[in-house]
């Protein structure tokens, strides 16, 4: 009695904590596009790039670890899940996003999360670079679509990197953290060439009057890049690499792999 208590009573803090984290998310992204937020990315380059950094990493990361899905109806209350033989099992009633996880559990490769890394290293290139980002900063309802497109692109990749039920990662261990270190590195890069450049890469950005030096914006937007990448990215490489070399000392975890893999390919979602 007192573990079923116990049980319930941490779900519910589970539950809560998972609530907290997806508001934090929307809040973020409410606060992002308002001011004065959204008037200092037109006056600094940093705050433009904290912005970029939040809509690409920080609110998608938010997002699927709260994994607010049940809030407007996607998911069902009962988990798309295998069973301790290998099975897929699944709501009786699934709706939209319950089936999507049961599709995408039926094609469990890295070539999706391959696909999604890559549009995300093409996005990020797209609109940190000097053009996108002037526009940016001339034309303010331009913010609103590129919230839109980082985030959706960034929500993607994170569902294929993170457990956030109902969906599963495609992808093994190894390509994750691949995938990880690939997006990490493509924004470290990018400050990189900013910050070592000599002339200014945003010209309607002018860092004049009382305010930052070009000097010292550029430094300080390559701190806030990498320090926010490698906040939200590191601890999935860490984590998967550390889970990687541990299933690698037990055999039948392997083996257990391949036989629910085959079981899943011409089963969908019917219970057994």
């Amino acid at each position: 009695m007192n573990a079923e208590v116990s049980q319930d009573r941490f779900s519910r803090d589970e539950t809560r904590a998972r609530n907290l984290v997806a508001g934090a998310g929307l809040l973020l992204w409410l606060l992002f596009l308002t001011p004065p937020i959204s008037t200092w990315t037109r006056i600094y380059e940093y705050a433009q790039a904290v912005q970029y950094c939040v809509f690409a990493v920080i609110i998608p990361v938010l997002l699927v670890t709260g994994r607010p899905w049940r809030w407007v109806g996607l998911t069902s209350n009962v988990q798309v899940r295998f069973s301790g033989d290998g099975f897929l099992v699944s709501p009786t009633r699934p709706r939209l996003f319950d089936r999507i996880a049961i599709a995408r559990a039926k094609r469990n490769d890295h070539r999706r999360a391959v696909a999604l890394a890559i549009l995300f290293v093409g996005q990020s290139i797209l609109w940190r670079s000097a053009p996108m980002v002037d526009a940016l900063v001339r034309h303010a309802w331009l913010t609103d679509l590129e919230s839109i497109a980082l985030v959706a692109a960034g929500t993607f990749l994170w569902v294929d990197l993170i457990e956030s039920p109902p969906f599963r990662p495609g992808a093994t261990r190894p390509y994750r953290i691949g995938i990880s270190a690939v997006s990490m590195w493509t924004v470290w890069v990018l400050a990189y060439l900013m910050a070592m450049s000599g002339n200014p890469w945003y010209h309607a950005i002018h860092h004049v009057g009382g305010g930052l030096s070009q000097s010292a914006d550029q430094q300080f937007t390559a701190g806030a890049m990498w320090f926010l990448s490698a906040a939200a990215f590191l601890p999935i490489i860490f984590s998967n690499l550390n889970r990687w070399l541990k299933s690698e000392e037990d055999p039948d975890e392997e083996l257990y792999q391949l036989v629910r893999r085959d079981r899943t390919r011409g089963f969908f979602g019917t219970n057994p």
